[in-house]
């Protein structure tokens, strides 16, 4: 950010030392600064969009990790009426399978962009122990039921999640935002600014914002790679056992 501040100040100050003896920069013609006006415009609206667009990409994608850590951790707790080698197989079982997503799992899908077949493995195999059990009481029978629902919902945010993972911004978007950036940020030059401090100052500032703006869409553009320990809290939240193990 404050690169792109200098860059604009520096060039201004060469331009204004090569100017010619006849140059008049003291005034700008009316149609320039309307051109100016409106492509400000539009290209904050622009920024205004992509910025709500991937901060609403991240918010779905946080909430699909809290969907699934809370539905693993209902699991966890709703076995607790089960026979303790079945309650403590399933809860081994869980537990294996959030200690693989925080590691293993969670790096592909920042390298990657991919989830891994073996945290699929151990979700399976979550299901099988759910399922495959026969209640014998009716205090069993009525858990088994909730079970099941809690491990389809675990199922359905790991494909939500599979599907948020990746950046959600496409490639031709963003050669608009930078091209965009370019055009509003010369546009400065065909306002024949001079170099007053006060000017200066504007310039560098105004560049300075076109600059974080960008790098904050950049930051939310990857919810699971760019702040992977805020993006995995809710996991490391219910299951902190699992962080000191």
């Amino acid at each position: 950010m404050l690169a792109a501040g200098l860059v604009v100040v520096v060039i201004t100050v060469v331009r204004h030392r090569r100017a010619s003896d006849d140059e008049d920069t003291s005034e700008t013609p009316d149609v320039i600064e309307y051109m100016t006006m409106w492509i400000g415009v539009v290209y904050a609206i622009v920024l205004g969009l992509a910025i709500a667009g991937v901060w609403e990409g991240r918010s779905a994608a946080q909430d699909h990790v809290r969907a699934e850590a809370a539905a693993l951790h209902e699991i966890k707790e709703r076995v607790r009426v089960y026979p303790s080698e079945v309650r403590d197989r399933i809860r081994d079982d869980v537990d294996a399978y959030v200690e693989h997503v925080l590691t293993s799992e969670w790096r592909s899908m920042a390298d990657e962009g991919e989830l891994t077949g073996r945290g699929a493995e151990l979700l399976d195999r979550v299901r099988r122990d759910v399922t495959d059990y026969e209640p014998r009481t009716d205090f069993e029978a009525q858990a088994y039921q909730p079970l099941l629902d809690q491990v389809t919902a675990a199922d359905q945010a790991r494909t939500a999640r599979a599907e948020s993972t990746g950046n959600t911004m496409p490639g031709v978007v963003w050669f608009g935002l930078l091209t965009g950036a370019v055009v509003t940020i010369g546009m400065i030059f065909a306002l024949q600014i001079r170099r007053t401090g006060r000017e200066l100052i504007l310039a560098g500032v105004f560049s300075a914002l076109i600059a974080f703006l960008l790098f904050l869409i950049w930051d939310f553009d990857a919810p699971y790679s760019r702040d992977a320990a805020e993006s995995a809290e809710p996991l490391r939240y219910l299951f902190p056992h699992l962080l000191h193990s």
